[in-house]
């Protein structure tokens, strides 16, 4: 299922989709898809027939309809699908942003601590992140890894922050695992 390259517009497209339905659980409306990535209603109504041939996407009919995305559409975006994913705090501005779920941390530049990034993948959507925003994210269930930094960048489609790094903490002794 890999093998199918999807457009930047469709993999932000879905990945909306895939984060408002776990969230909510239930089927989401293309006005709300449309809200949460600022396009037109009738661009996401495209999109969606699209995504439905391809297979992502299926179409909820009635009332309390909308979409719902496939097994394929999280293989299509390489999310792995968990009955409960562990939960990771984030907080954004000094608030708990309960929208939101960690799903890995790659530190990079680790050498120069002066330039020591890290990039957070989250599950949800990272709209409301923005450039030089004060973010914490933990502490992790394992090693109870705690990383504070501001924004430095972020993936809208991936759903990646880029932090700078301010503090990072861990304590010390033997981990949980």
């Amino acid at each position: 299922m890999s093998s199918i390259e999807l457009t930047s517009s469709q993999k932000t497209v879905l990945r909306a989709l895939v984060d408002r339905y776990t969230q909510e659980e239930t089927a989401v409306k293309g006005e709300a898809i449309a809200e949460e990535v600022d396009r037109n209603p009738g661009t996401i109504r495209n999109q969606m027939q699209s995504l439905k041939a391809l297979q992502l996407v299926e179409g909820v009919p009635g009332p309390k309809g909308g979409y719902k995305p496939t097994v394929d559409a999280y293989e299509a975006l390489d999310i792995q699908q968990l009955d409960s994913a562990a939960e990771v705090p984030v907080t954004h501005e000094g608030e708990d942003v309960t929208e939101v779920n960690v799903k890995e941390i790659n530190l990079t530049s680790v050498h120069h601590p002066e330039l020591c990034r890290a990039e957070v993948h989250l599950r949800g959507s990272v709209r409301d992140f923005h450039e030089g925003d004060e973010v914490v994210v933990g502490p992790t269930p394992l090693s109870k890894l705690r990383v504070a930094g501001t924004v430095d960048g972020k993936d809208d489609t991936k759903g990646i922050l880029i932090l700078k790094i301010d503090s990072m903490e861990a304590p010390s002794g033997e981990p949980a695992h």
